[in-house]
């Protein structure tokens, strides 16, 4: 038995929607990218989304549109994949992070407040700050906007695990607190279009510019030319853009996805419910709940908790991998990452994120999860901590 820590569910209607697109006069550029993001902002409650072909470029086209540039900071945390705080650098700007909260491996909001104290005694504040929806479960964003808000920073909701989740009763991804939010639609993630992302947003401005970005910094509209066209086929180039494009054979994979995406999610959260119940008897630390969200449920990660074994993470998640359990680790830090030491990040630099990371094993979570599997993956960790 060989189970994935994520795996995609395809099925017929999914199928039958791709092959749609495949027969019909548009592969690309067409109607169907335009009725995927209308539908994705409906369910996420928010005016206008952008889709691109990774949540990694709607990143780094939410950081341009935001003004990011040459002399400026973006701060992140460090438990994330290496594109929360990529974006930041291709955009030319300097890159920084803030701690975890160890209970919720969120950003902390304490680390936070004193970080943003001490860079405006200095003159050095951020302009950006991406806050990571680690898991699917929601930072504290009321708590972040605030300060944000006091000390004139921008927010990015990087919620790549986060769609389908909820905060304060809210989907994720309506930039109640944010500028832009945005999502990832890689094959493990909650919904999947093969690869994807799209940026959302309650701006016109951002939306308008980050529509542009994503496909050259070109533009079609009368209305934004510097002149008036010289024909009906006309375009200009306004800013230096990207092709970024999603295709319409991926919108349409991921536009018949999410008709089940609540199915999805409460089907992750019945499967959560058993390893709660199940493991917690074992020397782990298992994920907490954040009482004003409902979250995404991408990933389940336990930590080894040392008080309790004596047995390595090493050992323990060698074990598991030779029992054909594809269990993985989210995330290395990214200051630890060799091109972020060359920048001057080293150990000791954030060390609730860098003891997070030496606990730290994720283990199988996806809807087609069953409950034999869920039992020999409980069974495997009990044999591998005993």
């Amino acid at each position: 038995m060989t189970i994935p820590y994520g795996r995609q569910d395809i099925t017929q209607a999914d199928i039958d929607a791709v092959v749609r697109v495949l027969k019909s006069d548009f592969l690309t550029q067409g109607p169907v990218v335009e009725e995927f993001e209308r539908a994705v902002a409906d369910y996420a409650h928010a005016s206008f989304a952008v889709a691109m072909n990774s949540a990694t470029s709607a990143l780094h086209v939410a950081c341009l549109a935001l003004g990011l540039g040459e002399g400026d900071w973006l701060w992140t945390t460090p438990i994330t994949f290496v594109a929360s705080a990529n974006c930041g650098l291709y955009c030319g700007a300097r890159v920084d992070f803030v701690d975890i909260d160890p209970a919720t491996t969120n950003i902390c909001v304490a680390a936070l407040e004193a970080k943003l104290k001490t860079a405006s005694l200095n003159g050095l504040l951020p302009k950006v700050i991406v806050v990571v929806h680690l898991s699917g479960m929601p930072s504290a964003m009321k708590e972040i906007h605030q300060l944000a808000q006091q000390y004139g920073v921008r927010l990015i909701e990087d919620a790549s695990h986060a769609i389908g989740g909820r905060y304060l009763d809210h989907p994720i991804g309506n930039c109640a607190f944010s500028d832009i939010t945005v999502f990832s639609f890689h094959p493990v993630k909650i919904i999947t279009s093969g690869e994807g992302g799209m940026a959302l947003t309650n701006n016109a401005s951002l939306a308008k510019s980050m529509m542009q970005l994503r496909s050259h910094g070109i533009s079609r509209e009368p209305d934004d030319m510097t002149h008036v066209p010289d024909g009906p086929w006309y375009y200009q180039q306004l800013q230096l853009g990207y092709n970024y494009r999603l295709t319409d054979i991926q919108a349409a994979l991921g536009l018949s996805q999410l008709d089940r995406i609540d199915l999805y999610v409460a089907a992750r959260h019945r499967i959560a419910a058993e390893y709660n119940k199940q493991l917690a008897d074992l020397p782990l630390i298992l994920p907490t709940h954040n009482p004003d969200g409902y979250s995404g449920l991408h990933l389940y990660v336990v930590r080894l908790d040392p008080a309790q074994t004596r047995r390595s993470r090493l050992d323990v998640f060698n074990e598991l991998r030779e029992n054909g359990i594809g269990v993985n680790l989210h995330y290395i830090p990214v200051h630890l990452q060799p091109y972020y030491r060359s920048m001057g990040f080293a150990n000791g630099d954030f060390p609730n994120a860098e003891n997070y990371y030496e606990q730290a094993i994720t283990i199988p979570m996806f809807p087609g999860l069953t409950a034999e599997n869920i039992e020999y993956v409980v069974t495997s960790m009990r044999q591998a901590l005993n």
